[in-house]
């Protein structure tokens, strides 16, 4: 969207350089306005770099992000799988008989 204004205000800025070239004005004189024109790109050139590197940023962040959904899918589900086992190891509540553990081994298996 920053992209989008920016190619958008500089459109504006050429269309006011070369409506000063053809035309000048009677506020000012060609010199300060072209002074100001030039500071005006030069504003608008930092902006755009300044986009640049925001966007390469963000993007550095995105890239991260999604890094870290992956691993965070990864450590979950691990985390299933864990708290399922152990859920499969806790002895019923009858006694550790030597039949229920083997009826558990079973299960377990």
């Amino acid at each position: 969207e920053l992209e989008n204004q920016l190619t958008t205000k500089s459109k504006t800025l050429d269309e006011l350089k070369q409506s000063l070239a053809s035309n000048g004005s009677a506020e000012q004189t060609p010199e300060a306005q072209s002074l100001r024109i030039a500071e005006l790109c030069e504003m608008k050139d930092s902006i755009v770099n300044q986009v640049a590197q925001l966007k390469a940023s963000m993007q550095s962040v995105l890239e991260q992000w999604r890094a870290y959904d992956e691993i965070y899918a990864e450590v979950s589900l691990m985390t299933t799988r864990y708290l399922y086992c152990i859920d499969q190891c806790k002895p019923s509540g009858e006694e550790a008989s030597l039949e229920a553990l083997k009826k558990q081994v079973k299960t377990l298996q």
